[in-house]
């Protein structure tokens, strides 16, 4: 059976983001963590080896693929951050026009750094998704703060 990759772990956050080699990419990993947790006030864990989430949900598919992600999330990567945000609402597309300079895959807003985009709409960001999140999975979300 598939196991994911991608489940809460208890490794640090601190240590995790300190593994930065850039100064300016841990000074805005910290900064990102900031805003992440004072807007959902969620605790944050990391997920996987890579990614620091906020809160979690239970989904299911029709397939019956199931399985748990945060809420919410970022990675600082090697190269730009991974924001990690809920896919499916129209909403998202309308703040990503205002976020600032960024890139945007299936899942994924990646951004340089935290200079380059909007902190106010990261924020309305974050509170979309969770709002969105906890509607579509009423009954599957873990962290009912924000």
């Amino acid at each position: 059976m598939y196991e994911l990759k991608t489940k809460e772990t208890d490794h640090s956050v601190i240590e995790y983001i300190e593994q930065a080699e850039q100064p300016k990419k841990r000074e805005d990993a910290y900064r990102l963590l900031d805003i992440f947790t004072e807007t959902t006030g969620l605790p944050a864990k990391m997920w996987g080896t890579s990614i620091i989430g906020f809160g979690s949900y239970h989904y299911k598919y029709a397939s019956g693929h199931e399985g748990d992600a945060p809420l919410v999330g970022f990675s600082p990567r090697k190269a730009k951050f991974s924001l990690y945000f809920a896919t499916g609402d129209a909403e998202r597309e309308q703040l990503l026009a205002e976020l600032g300079k960024h890139t945007a895959g299936k899942g994924c807003v990646y951004i340089n750094k935290v200079a380059d985009i909007d902190v106010d709409v990261l924020q309305k960001l974050i509170r979309q998704s969770v709002a969105f999140l906890k509607a579509a999975y009423p009954e599957g979300v873990d962290g009912q703060s924000g």
